[in-house]
């Protein structure tokens, strides 16, 4: 299981390869945090809890993503570990504890804002193993 970032002229593109969905989505909340500030710096100081759901992969996948960089952003939180578990019924549900801490500028360096996920180029592929790629909007 892994990430890596494709090149971009303004925005990231990321893939993500794993064995399966909680693999996957795991990886993309550490490709999010990856992207926003240096995530080895980050301890496991507090924990909270995220919950997003969609009808399909492509709108649980952008919940996701935007769940995280609301952490990130808005909440000033910085994740170094993720438990996500994906559910399906009529709908799709992921519930997730993340570990971190409150980001400090002196001590997490920041390397750009995210704005925002996108469904341009978004793609999600299920086979004998998951893979994933998807734009964040800088």
């Amino acid at each position: 299981m892994s990430y890596k970032f494709l090149e971009h002229a303004t925005d990231a593109i990321i893939e993500v390869t794993a064995q399966n969905l909680n693999e996957a989505f795991t990886q993309a909340g550490l490709a999010v945090v990856d992207t926003t500030l240096d995530i080895k710096s980050v301890k496991e100081e507090e924990e909270r809890y995220i919950a997003v759901a969609g009808s399909t992969l492509d709108y649980l996948l952008f919940d996701w993503l935007e769940a995280v960089i609301y952490q990130l952003i808005t909440e000033g939180f910085a994740i170094c570990r993720f438990s996500v578990k994906i559910t399906k019924e009529e709908s799709y549900t992921l519930e997730a504890t993340v570990y971190g801490e409150q980001i400090d500028l002196k001590k997490h360096h920041f390397k750009v804002e995210i704005k925002a996920p996108t469904f341009h180029e978004m793609e999600i592929k299920q086979n004998d193993e998951i893979y994933m790629k998807f734009l964040l909007d800088l």
